[in-house]
């Protein structure tokens, strides 16, 4: 009998402290994107002040770091949801898939476009993706098919003689940073595929097509200066020859210190991004954990107040802060789905 009783107390005991582990967090945790970050603090503070539940606290880790961390698993100790500047990858969904978190809401935001800012107290730049992508690529091709040399190019001139004479020097993400996959993607590949060559290289050797067109030079010209783009700001502010490499909402943000420079000759503006003509633009995401909405107090609240289109609608408030909004349409596409809780 003894025996029975103290195998019950045991029992108890574990209930009770996985109740309390359970019950140990009454917030909503969000990690990843600094692109996001300003959105999604944004709608945090506009949910905590216009219902019973805690302002969710959001995290700025960059992309790849916040899925990361939303990927290791299901319960208090993990995030509920992480914001992305791109779509999460296979590899991502997979390591979730192996830490027990099996469905996951994804919610396309909006758009946004990639500036390449420097300080208003030097010139706008005009320049094209294949300037970009001399300027910065690892290896450059030579006047030969098929050769490459490490990039010698120490000023924007000796990329382009149309350019200004000034050291390339440019503050961008880190690796686990969705701006920086993004940025690659679109800006240095969309420059290495106008050399045919390289293009033609995609369809026999992808694997080393990547390698060319996405891998930075690592001497100094790209500088590696984190997540924090208001130290970025500040940097720009007091060295005018630099640039830096951030989401158009910063920039919209501080247009008061920076511009953003023409890629193809074409101004990162709102409308330009919006209908596409900008060719650096790419659309936001936050991913929810399913297993979490109705564990963590307010999560499908929060996710009603994000995709109201008093928040991210045409007139709403994340527009004010840079936000490119979606087409009517699409957001109603989304907003349904959202709603209905509808995993990937």
């Amino acid at each position: 009998m003894k025996k029975i009783n103290v195998i019950i107390l045991a029992s108890l005991i574990v209930a009770g402290s996985v109740g309390s582990a359970q019950a140990a967090r009454d917030y909503i945790s969000v990690v990843g994107s600094s692109t996001v970050y300003p959105f999604a603090t944004v709608v945090a503070e506009q949910f905590g002040k216009t219902t019973k539940f805690k302002t969710p606290k959001i995290e700025s880790t960059g992309s790849g770091g916040g899925l990361k961390l939303f990927c290791s698993g299901v319960g208090t100790k993990h995030p509920d949801i992480a914001n992305s500047s791109r779509a999460i990858k296979k590899s991502e969904i997979d390591r979730c898939k192996k830490n027990g978190v099996t469905e996951i809401i994804e919610v396309k935001v909006g758009y946004d476009g990639i500036v390449l800012a420097n300080s208003k107290k030097a010139k706008q730049m005009n320049i094209s993706r294949r300037d970009l992508f001399l300027a910065l690529a690892k290896d450059v091709p030579t006047k030969k098919d098929g050769e490459l040399i490490p990039n010698p190019y120490k000023t924007w001139r000796d990329v382009n003689p149309e350019l200004p004479a000034t050291k390339i020097r440019v503050l961008g993400p880190p690796p686990t940073s969705g701006t920086r996959d993004a940025f690659v993607e679109l800006a240095m590949e969309g420059g290495c595929k106008t050399f045919g060559w390289i293009k033609g290289m995609k369809k026999k050797d992808k694997k080393r097509y990547k390698a060319v067109c996405h891998a930075i030079r690592e001497d100094g010209a790209f500088v590696d200066a984190g997540e924090n783009d208001v130290l970025i700001v500040k940097k720009l502010d007091v060295d005018p020859d630099s640039f830096g490499i951030f989401g158009f909402s910063f920039l919209d943000q501080n247009g008061d210190k920076i511009q953003g420079s023409l890629i193809d000759g074409v101004d990162p503006d709102f409308d330009k991004i919006a209908d596409g003509e900008y060719p650096v633009s790419r659309p936001l995401y936050f991913y929810v954990k399913k297993a979490h909405v109705g564990s963590i107090p307010g999560i499908e609240g929060f996710l009603k107040e994000f995709t109201s289109d008093k928040a991210w609608g045409e007139d709403g408030y994340l527009v004010d802060k840079g936000l490119i909004p979606m087409p009517d349409e699409e957001r109603k596409a989304v907003r349904g789905a959202v709603r209905a809780l509808k995993a990937m």
